[in-house]
């Protein structure tokens, strides 16, 4: 299993216009083969910043949804949004517990 972190600035005021746009895209997402989860959360603190959560079977699951038309429509949509992302994929070897 695989876990993305994946941390998007949006342009204030925005933050329900850039939801929405990005629902679809997680509808489809958690359809796909080798999602486990997947999922977008608002900072508290920051409102102007989102933070997508997913897990995957594999590194091959998480290529293969890179190049599904509802991940490329979201990231088309989310352009008008999105001012900033980093993306992080941490693999067992670098996960542990508390």
């Amino acid at each position: 299993m695989i876990f993305v972190i994946a941390t998007a600035r949006i342009k204030p005021g925005s933050l329900d216009a850039c939801l929405a746009a990005a629902r679809p895209c997680i509808a489809e997402t958690v359809k796909e083969n080798g999602c486990i989860s997947y999922d977008v959360h608002v900072s508290i603190t920051e409102p102007e910043k989102i933070v997508f959560v997913e897990r995957w079977e594999s590194k091959a699951h998480l290529e293969a949804h890179t190049q599904t038309d509802h991940f490329k429509l979201w990231r088309a949509k989310g352009a008008e949004f999105v001012v900033g992302r980093t993306v992080e994929v941490i693999t067992p070897a670098e996960v542990g517990g508390l």
